[in-house]
């Protein structure tokens, strides 16, 4: 849900070099004396090479968030069409998250900027939209409804919220991958959150549960 990028990213690419040069400028010197031309010449780049990759300094917190939207929109595509619904979006979520416990000291870092900031915060919300959007299209096309019709309304808002529950309880234990978290909490909304199914949270030790049907 997050909303980052981390150990997965395959290495060496000059946005990751970006992202990790504007985040260390970030948090030694703060975010509004940071500098696009700070940032590029901490990454041994060019302006221009920066503003290849991301339209502002703002952009670098959620460029990989917006390349998880995409990546969700591409699972979700190439899932079978007989998978239900709920199942379907967790394994696409999980697929595309590949958080560690060793990741949560950046991201954190990341949420405290955006919550601090008055424009990032503002922000957020248009990135989260994009995120649900992916979900609301995939129920839309699997129900034959239009995507602003109520349930690919309620299931794109539905896991939205559950995603980032799952993040932000993650991001405050950091004992497990963040995919214990995402498997737990969306097995627990495709279930209707049963009773039964809310006993115990997952620790580090928690295991995926097999997709439905």
């Amino acid at each position: 849900m997050s909303e980052v990028r981390r150990s997965g990213r395959p290495p060496g690419t000059s946005a990751r070099e970006l992202e990790l040069a504007a985040m260390r400028l970030f948090a030694e010197q703060g975010y509004e004396d940071t500098t696009v031309a700070q940032i590029a010449a901490a990454a041994g780049v060019s302006g221009r090479t920066f503003f290849r990759y991301y339209e502002s300094k703002a952009d670098v917190l959620w460029g990989a968030f917006d390349q998880e939207v995409a990546s969700v929109r591409a699972a979700l595509d190439a899932l079978p069409a007989d998978l239900p619904v709920m199942a379907a979006v967790r394994r696409a979520v999980l697929a595309v998250n590949h958080y560690r416990p060793t990741d949560v000291p950046e991201l954190r870092l990341r949420m405290t900027l955006i919550a601090s900031r008055p424009e990032l915060a503002a922000s957020a919300a248009s990135h989260y939209e994009a995120w649900e959007q992916a979900v609301r299209d995939f129920v839309a096309e699997r129900s034959g409804q239009p995507a602003d019709s109520l349930y690919p309304l309620a299931v794109g808002r539905a896991a939205l919220a559950t995603c980032r529950a799952a993040y932000e309880r993650w991001a405050a234990r950091a004992d497990a991958d963040l995919a214990v978290y995402l498997d737990a909490a969306l097995s627990a909304l495709a279930a209707g959150f049963d009773d039964a199914v809310l006993v115990a949270e997952p620790t580090g030790r928690g295991r995926r549960h097999e997709d439905a049907g």
